[in-house]
């Protein structure tokens, strides 16, 4: 950033000590070499235009006090020129870095969208697996980054009937306030996801209680939900599968499929409760006997 500005002011004074040593030869190249700069200070910095600006100015303003001292009446155009080749090029610079953000903004925005599920906010299957995947990548060398973790899955005991009931505007407004309840609930740190449909999943930092967390879930989502419009509360439960990772099963993929399982077992249960993976309620037991 400092030599940038020093390179071109070297520049703009060779072009005035051209000028004044009365060498029209040396003058006219000189400052043919200046303005010939000038396109390449702006396409090549157009990320910072402020700079561009001072970069031109440092080249070619000793060119307008050379034309002056110079006592050569046809060098006084440069005073002309020079302000408009300051501000075109300037100009474009700005212009240049407005399309670079807005390129930039776009591409983030894709990103997220990608990546997040436009009705809820929260994390969509891909988002999910893209989080955990950075997070692991994150931990490279140390212990899986998720060893002492849970995932907890989720499906909504009677939403098909309110939303067939409603209608799917009502169905989609209970499913973002499903999610605004789950984000209040869990954990700082954790990864909050839609899967798809009535189907969310929670997967928590390490060492935290999933039970605990379960119970709180079964109990805030029994509670009714007013969607706007509706005079009626509605009213629905949640069905929740849970699984942990573990240093010999630490793949989404697998802890993903686990907490399914669970879910269906408590489905068949009677629904509205919670159910651990079977293969994972003794490794459960032994992380909080560590714990306490």
């Amino acid at each position: 950033m400092l030599l940038a500005p020093l390179w071109v002011a070297t520049v703009g004074y060779g072009a005035l000590v051209s000028v004044l040593s009365g060498d029209w030869v040396a003058a006219t190249l000189s400052f043919l070499s200046a303005a010939a700069m000038v396109g390449g200070i702006c396409f090549r910095n157009f990320g910072a235009p402020r700079l561009v600006a001072v970069m031109i100015f440092l080249s070619l303003g000793p060119c307008c006090i050379g034309a002056l001292l110079a006592g050569e009446p046809t060098l006084w155009l440069t005073l002309l020129q020079i302000p408009f080749y300051l501000f075109a090029m300037s100009a474009a610079a700005w212009r240049l870095n407005g399309m670079l953000v807005s390129t930039m903004k776009a591409k983030q925005e894709n990103d997220r969208r990608a990546r997040h599920n436009e009705l809820t906010g929260l994390l969509n299957r891909a988002g999910l697996f893209a989080a955990v995947r950075s997070c692991e990548l994150a931990e490279t060398g140390a212990p899986p980054m998720f060893s002492g973790s849970a995932l907890l899955y989720f499906d909504l005991d009677g939403f098909k009937a309110i939303n067939d009931a409603h209608g799917h505007e009502v169905g989609d407004t209970l499913l973002a306030l499903v999610a605004r309840r789950l984000r209040h609930v869990s954990d700082e740190g954790s990864l909050v996801a839609r899967l798809g449909g009535d189907e969310f999943v929670i997967v928590t930092p390490p060492h935290a209680d999933p039970l605990a967390l379960a119970d709180t879930i079964v109990e805030e989502l029994a509670k009714p939900f007013h969607a706007d419009g509706e005079t009626t509360a509605l009213s629905i439960g949640v069905s929740v599968g849970i699984a942990l990772f573990d240093h010999d099963h630490d793949e989404l993929d697998g802890v993903l499929r686990d907490a399914d399982n669970a879910l269906y077992e408590a489905k068949r249960a009677g629904k509205r409760r919670w159910v651990m993976a079977q293969r994972r309620v003794a490794k459960m037991r032994e992380v909080r006997a560590l714990v306490a």
